[in-house]
């Protein structure tokens, strides 16, 4: 009794961490593994599990073998409300570094999310592999990738960067649905020393692998912010748009935006001139429930804008073409940003959105010679393969392929509106004048007055939604101001489709 008492005690002393170990953290601007626990949790409901676990090979760990919990704080507790597990790593022993009874919590507690249809979260802070453990520490990073891809598809899993995250590390998160980063955390396969002796390249810590590199270059990273707390409140509110496994609906919130609700300023926000730019941000702001968006990889691909929202209460996932960068062309980032986000909203039973102003794929021989063929048929296939409802709407322009591969009639799209203006066809009016009449324009006294006058013709003729609604390619031509209402009654419409509910359709694999 005496010595389980003592053991209490002692995991009791362990558990708020030396001072020493508190204050080297602040100094980075960061939390400690449980500061961060009750910051993401709601008040007083986290539950810690395993805190006696103890490092198997406590021979090798230098009088540091009765530090229990093994670098990892582990337990369930509840988020806005639902039930939810977590894994912390414990940077203050042993610089949170994994070895076999480490890994074991972390298996543990996220088979048992699974088992009970919960999301997963993992904080990440870590020096990486124990060296102590050798090839146990390896073994360990596998047995947790294999629970990544078991849960795949299942339960959301996120990964939360906010510390050091290198070599084989990093490829949890990369088996995850979204990956949060903070500007002084940092991810790589090999580290700056490696790169320069082998590489004999010059790059510091963050150059190569910091939250903003892999928010904006390599789109590793779906959310960037500035510190820990402001990190953990992202992830609780994304999981207020996630449901707590591929079985439920997302959380259902009583909406205060009226549904029936005109939103005039659509008519000013999106030029008539397709020649010009506007922020299709300001269009999902104006549709959705209280303006209110959250932008997935916001700072990556840019030409193309995915995120979640509601609609009368109902989360939704949306999709859009961004005028304002590359045109809102689609190119290979563009691509597999909007095919994984396709896919986890089909995983989760979110209906997707579609806000269209696309005049094409972006041409080039960097595009061709780094796969767009290959990336595009990824967007295609994830939009056919969703099982959700797909709804559309045409802001302007539609040309080509890209109207093909985003949420048309041909993939299965369930209800597809256009505004007045919008242009549907294989290419813009001067182009297929200038490929179609050249000769006539060339013979014509005053080629340039000819070609104008051709273009207006086959503007009138071809290039607008009524040639599209007369062969049933949309389901209607709507104004701008009505945008809103019609697509919320076309989303209770959908949200009866009958094959919704599958067992576990898919994974989530990386893209």
């Amino acid at each position: 009794m005496e010595d389980f008492v003592r053991k209490l005690r002692e995991r009791k002393a362990i558990a708020a961490g030396t001072e020493k170990d508190a204050a080297a953290q602040h100094q980075k601007g960061r939390l400690t593994a449980r500061e961060r626990i009750e910051l993401l949790f709601d008040p007083d409901s986290f539950n810690e599990i395993d805190t006696l676990v103890t490092p198997r090979y406590e021979s090798y760990m230098g009088g540091k073998g009765s530090r229990f919990g093994d670098g990892v704080v582990t337990g369930f507790g509840l988020i806005n409300g639902r039930q939810v597990f977590a894994a912390a790593q414990d940077a203050s022993v042993m610089g949170g570094s994994l070895g076999e009874m480490h890994a074991n919590k972390i298996v543990k507690a996220m088979r048992m999310a699974l088992s009970y249809g919960c999301p997963f979260v993992a904080l990440n802070d870590s020096g990486g592999a124990r060296i102590q453990e050798g090839v146990d520490s390896l073994g360990g990073y596998a047995r947790i990738f294999d629970a990544n891809c078991e849960a795949s598809g299942v339960i959301p899993q996120l990964s939360v960067i906010l510390g050091p995250c290198a070599g084989g590390a990093v490829y949890s998160p990369g088996l995850t649905d979204f990956i949060f980063m903070t500007e002084n955390s940092y991810m790589f396969i090999t580290g700056p020393e490696v790169v320069r002796s082998v590489m004999q390249e010059q790059v510091s810590q963050e150059e190569l692998g910091g939250g903003r590199i892999h928010a904006t270059e390599s789109g590793v990273a779906h959310f960037l912010s500035r510190d820990d707390q402001e990190c953990l409140l992202k992830v609780r509110e994304l999981l207020s748009y996630l449901p707590s496994n591929n079985m439920s609906d997302p959380p259902y919130v009583p909406p205060r935006d009226d549904p029936e609700r005109r939103c005039p300023e659509l008519e000013e926000l999106v030029p008539v001139d397709p020649q010009k730019p506007y922020d299709v941000r300001e269009v999902i702001a104006s549709i959705v429930d209280d303006g209110r968006f959250l932008e997935v990889h916001e700072l990556w691909a840019q030409n193309m804008v995915v995120g979640f929202a509601r609609l009368d209460g109902y989360v939704v996932g949306l999709v859009a073409n961004q005028p304002i960068h590359l045109a809102g062309t689609i190119d290979i980032k563009a691509s597999i940003k909007a095919t994984h986000f396709i896919r986890i909203c089909d995983a989760y039973n979110i209906p997707i959105i579609t806000l269209q102003d696309v005049p094409g794929f972006l041409p080039g021989t960097s595009q061709e010679y780094g796969g767009i063929i290959r990336n595009g048929a990824r967007l295609i296939y994830a939009y056919s393969e969703a099982t959700v409802p797909k709804l559309m709407l045409i802001l302007r322009k539609s040309y080509g392929g890209a109207y093909c591969v985003m949420s048309s009639k041909g993939l299965r799209g369930d209800l597809l509106y256009a505004w007045p203006n919008a242009e549907l066809a294989v290419m813009g009016a001067a182009g297929a004048v200038n490929i179609l009449f050249r000769n006539e324009v060339k013979a014509a006294e005053d080629p340039k007055a000819r070609s104008r006058e051709l273009v207006s013709e086959y503007q009138e003729k071809f290039n607008n939604p009524y040639v599209a609604a007369a062969r049933g390619l949309i389901d209607d031509v709507i104004e701008p101001r009505d945008s809103r209402r019609v697509l919320v009654r076309a989303l209770h419409v959908t949200l009866s489709k009958r094959d919704r509910h599958l067992p576990k359709k898919h994974g989530i694999s990386p893209m």
